[in-house]
């Protein structure tokens, strides 16, 4: 299961299954797929969560244990692609390299360097456990919320 707290936060929240098929514009059991692992939520779905709810992208993914408060965060692919570059080069890695961790074609992966594509949901929960200090919501461009 990528997503270890969607269910746990749902339910702290006090909000049934039911009532997030309205927020994802999705069927119940697709929402159950997500929250048992089944199916993997669309990092999209996934960030409008996070955007409402408050929740850091790397607490809901089980990366980190407290839940840091975050600006809402709205998609910068070329912000991402940037990012994604940026620690591949700081790793000392190729395109080819982090292709094979992801287990995706180098040609695939470089769609994500060059802002083509959202990278997806699976494959950045698989960097953040291959790369030492990831943050996910830093990849994301999130900002946090000073106090």
């Amino acid at each position: 299961m990528i997503i270890k707290r969607l269910r746990s936060t749902r339910e702290n929240l006090g909000l049934k299954q039911k009532d997030l098929t309205t927020l994802f514009n999705v069927t119940y059991s697709t929402i159950s797929g997500w929250e048992t692992g089944k199916d993997t939520i669309p990092l999209k779905q996934l960030i409008k969560y996070a955007n409402k709810y408050n929740f850091s992208l790397d607490y809901l993914f089980g990366i980190s244990s407290t839940n840091e408060k975050y600006l809402p965060l709205e998609i910068d692919l070329n912000l991402i692609a940037k990012k994604l570059t940026t620690i591949r080069k700081n790793n000392n890695k190729s395109q080819a390299q982090i292709a094979k961790v992801l287990n995706t074609s180098p040609s695939g992966y470089a769609h994500y360097e060059n802002s083509r594509y959202l990278i997806p949901t699976n494959f950045i929960y698989s960097l953040a456990l291959y790369y030492k200090n990831f943050s996910i919501d830093e990849i994301l461009g999130r900002e946090k919320i000073c106090n």
